[in-house]
């Protein structure tokens, strides 16, 4: 016997937002010219799936990453993660301070600045 699609859509609601929220930083990157954009997030799957869908709408806030994305194709691109981050079990713990120190390791690593990324200096994404 089949779900009923509003069940089934209840149900998918439910488990979403019963499913742990993963912390860290992520990259999309340009597997044609090498560049990346590179951020981090309280919840990564959210996040890169947003970024898909800007690119996708053509409402991307990097101008630069929607330009070749529009002129490469997204089969030119990667979403991937690139660390995570355990959550303390504090009582109020609050991600924010672990994560920009996070992000800010893998901007010294990756420079991903001008000509090699889509991050403006200074700017988290």
């Amino acid at each position: 016997m089949a779900v009923p699609v509003n069940d089934r859509r209840k149900e998918l609601i439910r488990t979403y937002k019963e499913t742990p929220k993963q912390f860290g930083v992520y990259r999309v990157r340009n597997t044609v010219n090498d560049k990346s954009l590179v951020g981090a997030s309280r919840d990564l799957r959210a996040r890169l799936n947003r970024h898909l869908a800007e690119l996708k709408l053509g409402i991307h806030p990097n101008k630069m990453l929607l330009r070749d994305w529009q002129e490469l194709g997204k089969e030119s691109f990667v979403f991937e993660t690139l660390d995570t981050l355990e959550p303390s079990d504090e009582p109020n713990y609050n991600p924010k301070d672990d994560l920009e120190v996070l992000e800010a390791l893998w901007l010294d690593k990756l420079q991903p600045f001008g000509e090699t990324g889509y991050n403006e200096a200074g700017r988290r994404v």
